[in-house]
């Protein structure tokens, strides 16, 4: 089925925590990856692009989703969590009215670091509820090949997947969201189907897709068909699939937190300021 393409955006490079370089695709207007905010990918193997890491930061009102393809990053939060995230781990953080945490490096020796953090808005009534925290490291994350040179693997929900149901360890989050991997080999094709929610974004973060046309390091926002067929060009692809129901809600938003008014900003800075977020 042809793709009714709503937006295409395309990830610029930029730096965050301690000097820490990525290449980001955000939108804090709600007109474009509703219920989705930003979509941050890290990738290199030069150690001065990363090694300051994400020191003891606060969030409030997102959901954080990291996904690392090689090397990690240690988590540890004022809740007490501390775990290695590392290659084919997936870690959500479900931040409600608080968290205090830091995300530090652990690259691999040869290829240094390649993931993904992806910040899922709340919807207004549950910014405010306790935060909360799992990851995948006990269960791994289900995939499945085709005949046709394509590999899904689930990381967040269930997916359909030819005859065959993916069943993410990590369910739940805000806004019907789901996430998948889906890797193509050199002109390899794959069909998904039976997709859920209102949107569907694809993110090209490695080689091209020749249908729909599509390069590294751009993204597609849909309105989500029953069933959409990708094919890779001559490079091969590697392509996160999301899905998810846009909250059409105001967005407000300042450095690590997201609410929806200038009001809400300005009291999870006081709180922050005054200990309310915990400690490490």
């Amino acid at each position: 089925m042809t793709l009714n393409i709503l937006h295409r955006l395309h990830a610029r490079p930029t730096a965050d925590g301690d000097g820490v370089n990525i290449k980001r695709i955000a939108d804090f207007s709600g007109r474009h990856l509703d219920p989705f905010l930003m979509i941050d990918e890290i990738r290199s193997n030069d150690e001065s692009d990363y090694v300051g890491g994400f020191p003891p930061h606060p969030h409030r009102g997102i959901e954080t989703f990291t996904y690392m393809k090689t090397g990690g990053f240690e988590h540890r939060d004022h809740m007490g969590n501390r775990a290695a995230i590392v290659a084919g781990d997936t870690q959500w953080m479900s931040t409600g009215r608080g968290v205090l945490h830091s995300e530090m490096p652990l690259p691999d020796e040869t290829h240094g670091i390649h993931g993904f953090q992806i910040w899922v808005n709340m919807a207004a009534a549950d910014k405010m509820r306790e935060p909360r925290y799992t990851d995948s490291r006990a269960q791994g994350n289900p995939q499945a090949s085709n005949a046709q040179g394509a590999t899904l693997r689930a990381l967040a929900g269930g997916w359909q997947w030819h005859d065959t149901q993916l069943e993410a360890p990590i369910n739940g989050l805000s806004a019907n969201a789901r996430i998948a991997d889906l890797m193509l080999d050199p002109n390899g094709q794959g069909q998904l189907e039976s997709l859920e929610g209102e949107r569907l974004i694809l993110f090209v973060y490695q080689g091209e897709l020749s249908n729909p046309a599509l390069i590294e390091g751009t993204a597609v926002v849909a309105d989500n068909p029953d069933s959409v067929t990708l094919q890779a060009g001559a490079q091969g692809a590697g392509v996160l699939v999301f899905t998810g129901s846009p909250l059409n809600e105001p967005v407000a938003h300042m450095g690590p937190f997201v609410m929806n008014t200038e009001q809400e900003l300005r009291q999870a800075v006081m709180d922050y300021q005054a200990g309310k977020f915990g400690r490490m």
